[in-house]
């Protein structure tokens, strides 16, 4: 199918009108939360790195009381100047919360009542009233398991997929879209001012902070989609006593949030297309058949044959009709045992690639040391801004091909290109070259580096494949760049930065305020690191010998991924 280019239209939704104007104009309360009596202050810094891990105990707790009731004494005249101890829950303890807001990674924000203190739980979403256990004590907050819901959050709504409870990938199906794009933006803004330390007095600041840009196509999205096998089905707690029969038999499907060794056996995907659900569907039908002798893999034993199912969605460049490609990761090279799945899935007229990855290393990873091509062809084709895009088993795609039309639009804005082909581009972490690729032909030159050496050889095939000659990509670790880097290339014009979640290295940002670019547009997938290295290219920092030179723009938020905490963002900085 044709990618559709949006017309924003979302923006536009009353409804999400009315959530944007409940947005702040002046800045919101501090992460630094004080008590409002005459005597005590506690001071709550909210990390960018909250831990996303949501192991769940199985037993269930036991309130003493229906409510959580704290007395605090007022300090007499003898202690007026001490301060009060602050309420820390222990470990264990149940409490009654109100989600408040979601957090960076999607973890519901909540607040310990009379004292503040803050508690990050999972899958808890804004408005929900709950019982949750501390399973776990940092510095300034702690960590609880939602054990029951009192009242559900204000923007509830039926979850169409059965799986989206317990599965990890869409963990706020629930909550009405227009509300979670609102709370995506609010994390943006927050930590931008949080992080970033860009001040919300500043006149400029509503004008640099974009509004989000939601996702017109919020399932069947992703081109991309990894199953894995496992010798037993995960099931959650309360499924354990009804279809404890299940427990042992054979899983295909998606890891349980936190477990790296529990699988989560899943029929259907609502976030990959319909024909990739006919093949999921297809192997599930058949993979299970003992004569066919095809064992999953046990990540403790380390015994077992098939390790992952992957199945990556493209379009043919002339028909725009559908490709996919099937990717099997085996623990050894055995294509007799694969043979019968191969028979079955060449029969549909969508298959047009079967390759098999062979990982014999005790790792979780699904990319092989060896790859063989079982059926048809080892590459499959997508579209970007006009532009051809081979894709093969292991190379980097974004996975929203969707929405990456409207991120790279995003990105040539930012970019403001004069039109004379005059201009020199660096593209970081260019990954299979697509942004530089789709500004080429504007630009003199494109210079791309890429740690991953297959994404590289994917980038000079795309090159050729669409006739640039005027991109060159180079392999090298951008983590460990030296004082010569700029040696390797005229001085840029722009500077493209897309960096993954980590985002820059220290050693590169130092480069990039020695090259003195005239513009970066720094593309992040993480909003908390994208804050942190902003605040260094703006403002500097004594600690880490960094002169900041740069003047933030504009910052665009992008859902990329609905459904999911992940958020892109565009940002423009211009050299002072």
């Amino acid at each position: 199918m044709a990618a559709i280019m949006p017309n924003f239209g979302l923006r536009q939704l009353p409804l999400l009108n009315k959530f944007r104007s409940t947005l702040p104009t002046s800045p919101p309360p501090s992460l630094y939360l004080y008590r409002s009596s005459s005597s005590m202050s506690l001071p709550v810094a909210v990390s960018s790195n909250v831990s996303s891990s949501s192991n769940e105990d199985s037993e269930e707790p036991k309130l003493n009381t229906g409510t959580l009731s704290i007395t605090i004494e007022e300090p007499d005249n003898r202690n007026k100047n001490k301060k009060a101890k602050p309420f820390f829950p222990k470990r264990g303890e149940t409490l009654e919360l109100v989600c408040e807001s979601l957090a960076f990674k999607g973890k519901g924000l909540c607040k310990v009542e009379e004292t503040g203190y803050v508690v990050m739980c999972d899958r808890a979403l804004p408005g929900e009233r709950f019982v949750g256990r501390v399973t776990r004590k940092k510095n300034n907050y702690a960590e609880v398991t939602k054990v029951k819901t009192l009242s559900p959050h204000t923007d509830m709504v039926e979850a169409p997929c059965e799986y989206a409870l317990h599965c990890g990938g869409c963990r706020t199906q629930n909550l009405l879209y227009e509300a979670q794009v609102r709370a995506k933006e609010e994390q943006v803004r927050d930590l931008v001012v949080h992080v970033g330390k860009f001040s919300y007095k500043d006149p400029d600041f509503n004008n640099m902070m974009k509004p989000i840009v939601p996702c017109d196509m919020q399932f069947h999205y992703r081109n991309k989609m990894e199953f894995s096998f496992g010798p037993k089905r995960w099931l959650p707690k309360e499924q354990l006593l009804e279809r404890s029969e299940d427990a042992n038999v054979y899983a295909l499907g998606l890891h349980a949030p936190g477990f790296f060794d529990k699988v989560l056996n899943v029929d259907k995907c609502f976030l990959q297309s319909e024909p990739a659900n006919k093949v999921l569907a297809a192997v599930q039908d058949c993979w299970r058949n003992h004569e066919l002798g095809l064992s999953p893999y046990d990540c403790h034993s380390h015994d077992g044959f098939m390790k992952h199912l992957m199945i990556r969605s493209g379009r043919d460049v002339d028909t725009k009709l559908p490709q996919l490609m099937v990717n099997f990761v085996t623990s050894s090279y055995k294509p007799e045992l694969l043979k019968p799945l191969v028979d079955k899935l060449s029969v549909f007229p969508e298959v047009v690639s079967i390759m098999n990855n062979v990982n014999t290393a005790v790792g979780n990873t699904s990319v092989g040391e060896q790859e063989y091509t079982l059926y048809g062809k080892a590459t499959i084709t997508e579209m970007l801004r006009g532009l051809s895009f081979e894709i093969s088993a292991n190379s980097f795609f974004q996975t929203n091909a969707h929405q990456a039309e409207i991120l790279y639009k995003l990105v040539e804005d930012c970019a403001d290109l004069k039109g004379d082909g005059s201009e020199i581009v660096l593209d970081l972490f260019c990954g299979t070259g697509t942004i530089g690729l789709t500004l080429a032909k504007k630009v003199k030159h494109v210079y791309g580096y890429e740690v991953v050496a297959e994404a590289v050889s994917d980038a000079r095939r795309n090159a050729k494949l669409n006739g640039l000659h005027n991109a060159t990509f180079i392999q090298g670790d951008l983590n460990k760049v030296s004082e010569s880097f700029g040696n390797d290339f005229p001085k840029p014009d722009i500077v493209i930065s897309d960096p993954n979640r980590p985002g820059m290295h220290n050693n590169l940002i130092k480069l990039l305020l020695k090259l003195k670019a005239p513009k970066i547009v720094y593309v992040s997938c993480n909003p908390a690191t994208c804050a942190r290295d902003l605040d260094y290219l703006c403002h500097g920092s004594v600690e880490q010998k960094l002169n900041g030179c740069y003047t933030l723009k504009s910052i665009q938020p992008v859902d990329m991924f609905p459904h999911t905490p992940h958020i892109e963002c565009v940002c423009l900085l211009e050299l002072r």
